[in-house]
């Protein structure tokens, strides 16, 4: 088994030891790569996009040609975990902030977004969140998030925070604001692994 994680910008240490402890944990083997180049998405058996600089990551994933490797992932069922800028890139929409950037987008949720939902740097925090697949909170931890305004059909929302959109998922994609590789609390990069073993 092999897990993937977009590495074309900032540093993604915490999330490939997120999966490989939480692979440990349920006592599966499994390889964690870092991507940063075309070739290697095809194949991974799941995907994580990392937080970063959303704008930065989207044109970089066009230029190497991963973009369209990732939308074929996604064609094949094979699950997809986007945290706070991957939020952003799963995206079919976004505000006018990411008009004005022209982000690119992957369009793989029917959602529309809002890049700075929750604002800068020094509006980040921790909230306790609500998550219908775990029995007690889950402490998210948000920098610079930002926050799905619209859903649609097909879109099971998870969280809010008022009447933000912070967590969601359609099919095989999970969609999160916050960053749950800054985290001990494995549970839900273990959600996101039982999407591979159902």
């Amino acid at each position: 088994m092999k897990l993937g994680v977009i590495a074309i910008q900032g540093d993604v240490s915490e999330h490939v030891e997120a999966l490989e402890n939480a692979l440990k944990q349920r006592g599966e083997n499994g390889e964690v790569v870092t991507i940063k180049h075309k070739g290697i998405v095809p194949e991974c058996d799941a995907l994580v996009l990392p937080g970063g600089e959303s704008t930065t990551l989207g044109k970089l994933l066009m230029r190497e040609g991963i973009a369209d490797e990732i939308r074929d992932m996604n064609a094949a069922g094979k699950p997809i975990m986007g945290t706070c800028a991957g939020l952003i890139l799963l995206a079919t929409a976004g505000d006018e902030q990411v008009a004005k950037t022209h982000q690119h987008l992957l369009g793989l949720m029917d959602t529309k977004v809002n890049r700075n939902a929750f604002g800068r740097q020094r509006d980040s925090f921790e909230i306790g969140l609500e998550l219908p697949f775990l029995d007690t909170p889950y402490n998210a931890v948000f920098i610079r998030a930002p926050g799905i305004v619209e859903t649609g059909k097909d879109v099971t929302v998870l969280a809010k925070i008022d009447d933000m959109i912070v967590a969601a998922e359609q099919g095989n994609v999970l969609a999160l604001a916050f960053h749950p590789e800054l985290t001990e609390d494995l549970r839900v990069h273990q959600y996101f692994l039982d999407k591979l073993f159902q």
